[in-house]
Parts: C-alpha cells; sequence; structure tokens
C-alpha cells in the first residue's frame, strides 16, 4: 500500500470548517451534544471552561479534533487513499464518528477499491435522531463530490 496522506489537506479543512460553521459560544447539536467552535464536542472536564472561545481557540481545537479523527481513519484503509480521498473520509469521520466510519459499507467498498460504490455511500449517512437533515445532505454531496476528485 502507498503511503497514506497524514493529515487533511487544505480542501478537507473548508469543508469542514464550512459545514461545521463556527460558533463561539457553546450550543447544543442536532442530537443535543454540548458543542462548540468548529464543531468541537465538548468533554464533561471542559463544560466549565467551554463557555465562550475566540476564533483561535476554535482553531486550536478543530486542529486536535482533526489529529484524533486522522488517526482513527488512518488505521482503518487498507487500501490506498488519495488526498482528496483521504479528506472526505476525515470529514465523514469527523461529523459522524470513527466507529460509524468503522462500520459503514462506505469504509468495506473502499478498502475493497470500489471507489464509485463507496463514493455513492455517503449518500445514506444523511440522518439525525432517524431524520433526514437538508445539512447533512448537502454535506454528504460535498464529501462525495470531494472524495471523486
Amino acid at each position: 500500500m502507498q503511503k497514506q496522506p497524514e493529515s487533511t489537506g487544505d480542501k478537507g479543512v473548508e469543508l469542514i470548517c464550512h459545514f461545521e460553521g463556527l460558533k463561539l459560544e457553546r450550543y447544543r447539536d442536532a442530537v443535543g451534544l454540548w458543542t462548540i467552535g468548529y464543531g468541537h464536542l465538548i468533554l464533561k472536564d471542559e463544560m466549565e471552561k467551554l463557555t465562550k472561545i475566540t476564533t483561535g481557540e476554535a482553531k486550536t481545537l478543530l486542529r486536535k479534533d482533526l489529529k484524533r479523527t486522522e488517526d482513527g481513519v488512518k488505521k482503518l484503509l487498507t487500501h490506498s487513499a488519495s488526498q482528496s480521498q483521504f479528506d472526505a473520509l476525515v470529514s465523514f469521520a469527523f461529523n459522524l464518528g470513527v466507529g460509524n466510519l468503522k462500520k459503514s459499507t462506505l469504509l468495506k467498498k473502499f478498502n475493497a477499491g470500489d471507489i464509485d460504490g463507496a463514493a455513492l455511500q455517503f449518500k445514506s449517512w444523511n440522518k439525525a435522531g432517524g431524520k433526514v437533515l437538508t445539512g447533512l445532505t448537502r454535506r454528504r454531496e460535498a464529501e462525495m463530490k470531494l472524495f471523486l476528485s
């Protein structure tokens, strides 16, 4: 297997920032979890200090979160990924969790070399709390487009 990308590229970070949006005060996400910055899920030990942050702090949290997600994605890949494929998979896993990527048909198809089949799987992951969300539908379409670029 060729060397995998080490980190998310500019296009992937751009996509993640666009869809996560930037919120400098904590809020509850679509499924009720406390979140801040660019989609950072607030941990129990962070609850008191992460009520309001700066843009710089949001970017630092994003870099830390992406590192964990990137490491998780790299461990799951047995097929070589281009930078754009890696970025799309990181965006997917950042939004839905590495565990969901691990059990997905998307990953199975990708690792089997079925790139087109894997790409089509992005569209299946557009629900939160059992409901189709327009924002998730748009995000999955953008991830699929990046994946295929």
